[in-house]
């Protein structure tokens, strides 16, 4: 903007209060929300469980509210600046061209968001027909929340625009995005006759350049499939809302907010803390004991919280600062918090592994019973690193516990370690679907942390909710458009001929599984997890298949190989979240890294020559 003047004093304040206004039309539905679906989908299981009653409206209820909190938290999360970038090039580039990339990522999503705008409306139109089987209402109602949703993070995207100090960069961004756009459109002729060749040019060249710029990967999703659908196809723009809602909405990924909001109880509960110092008195003694100690604590946390931003972030505060009393290197820090992000992607219940049975048709039992292992057998190679860096010190800077210290931390802690294995065997034995079980286990650790560790502050329950809308609908709305992305791939026909090229490679089994495991690597490195499952899970899992290779397997495999990319740097966005956690700086764990992602790779390798790893325990 320019120079300060009363005219520009007054646009910014009207601006902020129109940016406040947004932030109460979004931030309170939101966080009620979240609380909403919590409580009816407990009263399913109650209902059903303990009276033998099954409330047959409350999947649709919480169906139609999730769709919902889904669009509202993607608001939030526009508000934020929190929607998934990748910022590789960002970070290193001067200050100005940062705050022109950051711009045009702005206009880039507000152009999608303007294309589709009546679309939704549209679609919303269309659905008024449709009246819900239990409820007996209007689809309206639930459809409603794309047009409403897209109108909101539209004018978030407007306001973040007007918001810019630099005219400059502003109309530098908004230019290149609009020549962009049109050099696009005005192509379209040309893409005409050039059939799957277009798949290249939007899904890989266009994706690429999007994301590579530091546009959120929803965004960038959208618009490739958008262009790809209008400019392409004769099919109407209308079709994407129909896969966003398909995606978004699907019963399964309600565990995800759920899951979300009870890694954040675990740590306001002090249960987080409790299993670390049980931890610590166990190895704490021992040369690295607060290193394994951190491969233990990530292993038994994430397996409460499906996030593993909400498990580093639970356990980080608590080691660290010891670890450097105990001379530990930042840099190990770091390279360690980061690696055993990647080691626990498949420890139920893992937000990746949900998504990967909501897209496939897995059972989601079974995969959650296949997880334990193949992370246990990385847990183990970690510690190995750990056990060659360390075999020259004198010791773990630390006295050894007693047996009575030992047993007294192990009572406290009990209430917490018993937590994962409540959410297992419900679970698998049917008291609750993965979606309800998230609810008993914030149940129980409200409970234990209110009555138990007396450390529950309650003041941080209602911003933990809105967070927990707004992490969830940035990764929502992701699912969204990698569906319309997977459905465009699907209808091109290029399933098929992947399906071909896939069946054709050398060596068989063994040959698709090693170019799975680069092509996961790469994927979960530049897309992220959850985006890279989505598109690419109805493309290759029927493929597995036709290798014989069991669906369990196979998915355990694909995780840990993601899991890697998405905690490798330069380009991992999971290993620059684990340096905001740690607040390290990127470069300190870039060399110590390299012997855990060695010790990574070598342990998904295992996990993909021995299937009964995967396999052993599922029913």
């Amino acid at each position: 903007m320019p120079d300060s003047t009363g005219s520009d004093s007054f646009a910014r304040s009207a601006l902020r209060q129109l940016d406040r206004l947004v932030g109460w039309v979004t931030d309170i539905p939101a966080g009620l929300l979240v609380l909403i679906e919590i409580l009816v989908l407990l009263a399913g299981v109650v209902s059903r469980y303990v009276f033998h009653q099954p409330l047959t409206w409350s999947d649709e209820l919480a169906s139609t509210l999730f769709l919902w909190l889904a669009m509202l938290g993607s608001v939030i999360a526009v508000r934020r600046s929190s929607h998934m970038r990748m910022t590789a090039l960002v970070d290193i580039a001067s200050p100005g061209v940062r705050i022109f990339m950051d711009l045009f990522a702005v206009a880039a999503a507000l152009a999608f968001l303007g294309v589709l705008a009546y679309p939704a409306f549209e679609f919303a139109h269309d659905e008024a027909v449709v009246t819900s089987p239990t409820l007996e209402i209007s689809n309206a109602w639930r459809a409603a929340a794309l047009p409403i949703g897209i109108a909101l993070m539209a004018l978030s995207s407007l306001i973040k625009l007007a918001e810019a100090r630099s005219w400059k960069h502003l109309l530098m961004a908004v230019l290149t995005a609009s020549i962009a756009v049109g050099g696009v459109v005005a192509a379209s002729p040309l893409f005409q006759n050039l059939g799957n060749f277009n798949l290249f040019i939007f899904f890989v060249l266009i994706v690429a350049a999007l994301v590579l710029t530091g546009v959120p990967i929803a965004f960038a999703f959208g618009l490739a499939t958008l262009g790809y659908i209008a400019l392409t196809t004769n099919k109407p723009t209308v079709v994407i809302l129909g896969r966003m809602d398909e995606g978004m909405a699907h019963i399964v990924l309600l565990a995800v907010p759920l899951f979300v909001f009870l890694g954040v109880v675990l740590e306001l509960s002090g249960m987080a803390k409790a299993m670390v110092r049980f931890l610590a008195s166990l190895l704490g003694h021992v040369r690295g004991g607060l290193s394994y100690v951190l491969v233990g604590g990530m292993y038994l946390v994430s397996g409460i919280s499906g996030s593993k931003a909400a498990d580093m972030a639970a356990l980080a505060p608590v080691l660290f600062p010891e670890m450097r009393k105990r001379g530990v290197p930042e840099g190990e820090m770091l390279a360690l918090l980061s690696a055993t992000g990647a080691q626990t992607e498949t420890i139920p219940p893992s937000i990746v592994l949900i998504t990967i049975g909501s897209v496939t048709g897995i059972s989601i039992a079974a995969l959650f019973a296949g997880g334990l292992v193949p992370a246990l057998v990385l847990a183990v190679l970690l510690c190995c690193v750990i056990w060659w860096r360390n075999r020259h010190l004198n010791g773990g800077g630390a006295q050894r516990a007693s047996g009575q210290e030992i047993w007294n931390s192990f009572l406290i802690a009990s209430p917490a370690l018993a937590l994962p294995f409540i959410i297992r065997a419900a679970v698998v034995e049917g008291v609750a679907t993965a979606t309800e079980v998230s609810t008993l286990g914030i149940v129980y650790a409200l409970l234990a942390g209110a009555l138990f560790y007396r450390q529950l502050d309650v003041r941080r329950l209602w911003p933990a909710l809105v967070d927990t809308a707004a992490l969830s609908g940035a990764i929502l709305l992701i699912i969204g458009t990698a569906t319309g992305m997977a459905w465009a791939l699907t209808q091109s026909g290029f399933s098929r001929q992947l399906a071909e090229a896939m069946t054709q490679l050398p060596g068989g089994a063994v040959g698709f599984m090693a170019v799975s495991i680069v092509a996961f690597v790469i994927l979960g490195s530049v897309l992220e997890g959850i985006p890279a499952i989505v598109v690419f899970g109805p493309l290759l899992f029927p493929i597995a298949k036709q290798f014989g290779i069991h669906d369990v397997h196979y998915s355990m495999v694909v995780v840990l190989a993601m899991g890697i990319g998405l905690f490798a740097p330069p380009f991992g966005v999971g290993y620059y979240a684990a340096c905001a956690i740690s607040r390290v700086s990127p470069s300190a764990g870039m060399r110590p890294i390299l012997g855990y992602l060695l010790a990574l790779l070598i342990g998904t390798i295992v996990v993909a020559a021995v299937p009964g790893l995967s396999t052993g325990f599922t029913k």
